[in-house]
């Protein structure tokens, strides 16, 4: 009863909880907040320092009793409490504009596919413990097609390519369910280890993980440019110990990335394979959506195409889709009520 009262005066939020980012959508603003998931912890008094922008800032500078953790690998969460701690942060200042003193809103989140029963139901405690009063989850591949206003509800077929920070999903949907899916530990992160990996082999250079996300970002590609790029890479040389700089070009880069790119290319191909050949015809019309931050790595979408001879293209806004489809479920009860995941409490 008093969590009821409470929520007349919350803002109903849909939550995209991911590896990389955590965005979080309201009715009235739109998506509200979009910063990095990470928490910086004093490892001495277990206080929370700084969570999001201010938290990233801090990797890999830190002194030996502050930790900025990620408290989500492959999408699920690792360390519980500070997961709670964050998801409190996030919805604490989404109601701080209002005069609402204890936040108890509803809550969308979006969870991987091949979640197990255990991780989902730590997904629902954290995001109870951290103030919502109600929780729905939701497949983030369904909630990225709803965000792309695909329809999802009707007997055709949708293929979504959901490659965010930790986990690449590959999902075929028709009627308000998942056909044919897959689920590959490699996205966006893999891709800047490709890269960290590369420049150490190749120039016996150390660089750390937010270098290698802006070169990945500037000069990385998966087809050859019109226009060759280079940019300079300064880390820790491996044999001296010393600072030093080298030049790399998107040659280069392309090719530490074109393994990655080649397993999500070949488990797109298995997935279409394991389709009925009715919602193949669907897709082979309808084309390939690609949402995430990693569907924006320059020309991937070409070379999916060019693999599996199906029109391919990156969704408006990919790296958003997933927490706009969370809002548009919060103000459609009957669509939400369509493709929900079951509770893990119902089970």
């Amino acid at each position: 009863m008093f969590n009821k009262i409470l929520g007349k005066f919350s803002k109903d939020v849909g939550i995209d909880l991911g590896t990389k980012n955590t965005l979080v959508y309201t009715q009235e603003k739109g998506i509200m907040i979009n910063e990095p998931s990470v928490v910086a912890v004093n490892k001495r008094t277990d206080e929370i320092l700084a969570v999001g922008v201010e938290a990233k800032i801090m990797v890999g500078k830190t002194p030996a009793h502050i930790q900025a953790i990620r408290p989500l690998i492959d999408g699920v969460i690792s360390d519980f409490e500070v997961t709670e701690k964050m998801l409190k942060y996030f919805i604490d200042k989404v109601h701080s504009e209002s005069f609402t003193l204890i936040p108890r809103p509803r809550v969308v989140i979006g969870i991987p596919l091949d979640i197990t029963e255990v991780e989902k139901k730590a997904v629902e405690d954290a995001a109870k413990s951290a103030g919502a009063r109600q929780v729905f989850l939701i497949e983030e591949s369904m909630a990225a097609a709803i965000g792309t206003r695909l329809p999802v509800a009707e007997a055709t077929a949708t293929m979504i390519v959901d490659i965010g920070g930790g986990t690449t999903e590959i999902s075929v949907i028709s009627l308000g369910g998942i056909v044919a899916s897959k689920t590959l530990k490699l996205a966006g992160d893999e891709l800047d280890n490709n890269i960290i990996q590369f420049i150490r082999e190749e120039f016996n250079i150390l660089i750390g993980e937010q270098v290698a996300e802006s070169i990945k970002v500037r000069i990385g590609s998966a087809t050859e440019l019109k226009e060759p790029m280079e940019m300079e890479v300064r880390g820790r040389d491996l044999i001296n110990g010393l600072p030093r700089a080298v030049n790399v070009d998107d040659s280069q880069i392309r090719e530490a990335l074109s393994k990655t790119v080649g397993i999500i290319i070949e488990n797109i191909k298995i997935t279409l394979e394991k389709t009925p050949p009715e919602l193949v015809s669907d897709i082979y019309e309808q084309g390939i959506v690609l949402t995430g931050g990693g569907s924006l790595l320059r020309g991937l979408d070409k070379e999916i195409a060019q693999a599996t001879k199906i029109p391919v293209r990156v969704a408006e806004d990919p790296l958003t889709c997933v927490a706009r489809g969370t809002g548009i479920l919060l103000n459609d009860p009957e669509l939400l009520e369509k493709v929900l995941t079951p509770s893990s409490d119902e089970l």
